[in-house]
C-alpha cells in the first residue's frame, strides 16, 4: 500500500472545504485515537463473547477458530477496500458520501440507498453491542449478587448501559477520545491475562484437533449437508464481532491528517482484532470442560460458564469483568460512530426531521440530537427481546447486512470509475482484486445470514432478519420514488449555508 502525500498536499480543513464543507466538529483526534474508535467497536471482548453461543451451536470449534481466521481474511480485504476511498474522500458522511462522488449515475439515488443501509446497520450493531452487554452484565450479576437471569432485567441492564453511552457522548469529543484510547489499552491487556490464566489455571484442556478441526450442529436442522450448513451458520459470529471499524471514516472531520490516519484506523482496527481475537477464542476454546453444559448455562453466556468451570468461580467472574467493562467500552464507541454518521445523513437532509438532527452542540462540540436519535432506535430494536429467542441473533444479522451492503457499495462503484484519483493512502496494483473479492464476499454473506438459524422453525424462533431489512429498504424506496428523488440532491455544501450567514469558511493561521 501506498501510503506517500499527496502531490499537492492541504491541511485537513482545507480538504474538507474541497470537499465541500465548513469546519464545524472539533479535529482533537489523533491517529491512534482514530484506530481506538474502530477497535473499540469491533470489540474481540464484545462479539467474540456474547455471539460465542451462535458459533457453539452452529458449527463448533470448528466454526469457532478456524472460521475466525476465514473471515478475518475476508474483512481484512473488505477494510482495505474501504480504507483506499476514505483516504480519498476524509468525510464523516464516509460511505454514503464516497457512493455519490463514484456514481457515474444516479448519485442522489445510490447516495440514499447506502446511506440507509449504513444507517440500519449503525442502529442494529450499536443495539446488539449494548444488547450484548447487558447480557455479560447480567451473567457477572448472578456471579456475583446470585440474581436471577431473565429478559425483562437483561433489557433494563440494557437501558441503562445505552442511556449512559449516550450521556457519555453528549459531553463532548475530549470525553470520548480518552475513554476510547483506555479502551484500546483495555482490550490488548484484557486479552492478554484472560489467555494467561486460561492456559496456565486448568487441570485439562480440550484436545488441539479438536479445537480446530470438532464440528457441532444443535441448530435443530437434520436435513442432507445440515452440517455443512451449521457451519456456514455459525460464521455470523465471526462477521457480526468483525463491524464498526467504517467509525474511522466517520471521524474522519474530528481527526488530524485524515486522508491518512482514517484508512490507517480502518485497516489496523480489522488486522489487530483477526490476531488478537484467534488468541482469545483459541484460549477459550481450548479450555472447555463440559461443552454441552456450557452451551446450555443458565447465565446465558457460555463464555463465563467456561471460565468459571476452568479457574474457579472468583478467577472467572474476574475474568467476565474484563469482558463486561469492555464492552461498555465498545457500546460508548458504537454511539459515537453511529451518531456521527446520522449527523452526516441529516446534514444532507436525508432522515426525517434533519433540521433538529443535523445540529451541533456549540459548546461540546458533538452533534448531541442525532446522538440520542440513535439510542431511541437502537432500544425500539432490542424491544423484541422480550419475547423472541433469536432476537440478539437477528441484531446481530442486520448489523452485517445493513453495514456491509454499505461498505462495498462504493466499493463497486470505485471500481467502474476508471479516472478515480486516489488519495495519499491507496492500493496500487493490488486494488482491483482486493475490491472485487470483497464485493463477492459480500454478496454471500448477504444471502446466508437471512436464513433460518433453528428449526424447526416457529414464530418464537423465526429470524427476522429480513423482516427489518425489508421494512428499512422498502420504506427508503417508497420515499424515494414518491418524494425524495424531487428534492434529495445527494451530498450537500454547508459552505453555501454558512457565507450566507456571514461565517468564516475557510481556515486561517490561527484557527
Amino acid at each position: 500500500m501506498s501510503t506517500e502525500p499527496a502531490a499537492v498536499t492541504s491541511t485537513d480543513e482545507e480538504r474538507l472545504a474541497q470537499l465541500g464543507y465548513k469546519q464545524e466538529l472539533h479535529r482533537r483526534l489523533s491517529g491512534f485515537s482514530n484506530f481506538a474508535v474502530s477497535f473499540s467497536i469491533i470489540s474481540i471482548l464484545a462479539g467474540a463473547i456474547t455471539s460465542y453461543v451462535i458459533a457453539m451451536n452452529a458449527g463448533g470449534p470448528a466454526a469457532i477458530t478456524l472460521g475466525w481466521l476465514f473471515v478475518g481474511i475476508m474483512v481484512t480485504l473488505v477494510a482495505l477496500a474501504m480504507a483506499e476511498v476514505c483516504s480519498a474522500y476524509p468525510t464523516a458522511g464516509a460511505l454514503y458520501w464516497w457512493a455519490a462522488a463514484l456514481a457515474k449515475q444516479n448519485k442522489a439515488a445510490w447516495a440514499w440507498f447506502i446511506g440507509w443501509f449504513n444507517f440500519l446497520g449503525e442502529v442494529a450493531v450499536t443495539a446488539a453491542i449494548d444488547f450484548g452487554a447487558a447480557i455479560t452484565t447480567a451473567a457477572f450479576l448472578s456471579l456475583t449478587f446470585d440474581m436471577e437471569v431473565t429478559p425483562g432485567k437483561t433489557f433494563l441492564i440494557f437501558l441503562v448501559i445505552i442511556v449512559v453511552h449516550g450521556l457519555l457522548n453528549t459531553f463532548g469529543v475530549n470525553l470520548v477520545r480518552v475513554l476510547s484510547d483506555v479502551s484500546a489499552w483495555w482490550h490488548l491487556v484484557g486479552v492478554g491475562i484472560i489467555v494467561v490464566l486460561l492456559a496456565v489455571i486448568p487441570d485439562q484442556h480440550k484436545p488441539i484437533s479438536e479445537v480446530f478441526f470438532e464440528v457441532r450442529n444443535t441448530t435443530g436442522f437434520g436435513f442432507t449437508g445440515a452440517t455443512v450448513y451449521a457451519v456456514l451458520i455459525g460464521l455470523l459470529m465471526a462477521q457480526y464481532t468483525y463491524t464498526g471499524y467504517d467509525a474511522s471514516a466517520h471521524v474522519a472531520e474530528e481527526t488530524h491528517d485524515a486522508a491518512n490516519a482514517a484508512p490507517r484506523g480502518i485497516v489496523m482496527s480489522v488486522v489487530v482484532s483477526v490476531i488478537a481475537g484467534f488468541v482469545l477464542l483459541f484460549a477459550i476454546t481450548w479450555s472447555i470442560q463440559d461443552y454441552d453444559a456450557e452451551a446450555a448455562t443458565s447465565l446465558g453466556l457460555p463464555p463465563a460458564q467456561i471460565f468459571i468451570d476452568s479457574v474457579g468461580h472468583n478467577t472467572g467472574t474476574f475474568l467476565l469483568f474484563i469482558c463486561m467493562v469492555a464492552q461498555w467500552f465498545c457500546g460508548m464507541a458504537s454511539v459515537t460512530a453511529n451518531s456521527r454518521m446520522s449527523y452526516a445523513f441529516a446534514r444532507d437532509g436525508a432522515l426525517p426531521g434533519s433540521r433538529l438532527w443535523k445540529q451541533v452542540n456549540p459548546r461540546t462540540g458533538t452533534p448531541t440530537n442525532s446522538i440520542w436519535l440513535c439510542v431511541t432506535i437502537s432500544t425500539i430494536l432490542v424491544l423484541p427481546s422480550l419475547w423472541n429467542t433469536t432476537a440478539y441473533a437477528a441484531a446481530t444479522s442486520i448489523a452485517v447486512i445493513g453495514l456491509y451492503i454499505a461498505y462495498v457499495g462504493p466499493v463497486f462503484l470505485r471500481r467502474r470509475k476508471e479516472d478515480f484519483q486516489v488519495g495519499p493512502w491507496n492500493l496500487g496494483k493490488w486494488s482491483a482484486p482486493v475490491g472485487w473479492i470483497s464485493i463477492v464476499w459480500v454478496v454471500i454473506i448477504c444471502v446466508l445470514f437471512v436464513l433460518p438459524t433453528a428449526g424447526p422453525i416457529t414464530a418464537k424462533n423465526f429470524n427476522y432478519t429480513i423482516v427489518a431489512v425489508a421494512i428499512v429498504v422498502g420504506g427508503a424506496t417508497i420515499w424515494w420514488f414518491a418524494s425524495a428523488r424531487k428534492w434529495f440532491t445527494g451530498p450537500k455544501s454547508n459552505l453555501l449555508d454558512a457565507a450566507a450567514h456571514g461565517e468564516q469558511t475557510m481556515p486561517t493561521p490561527n484557527d
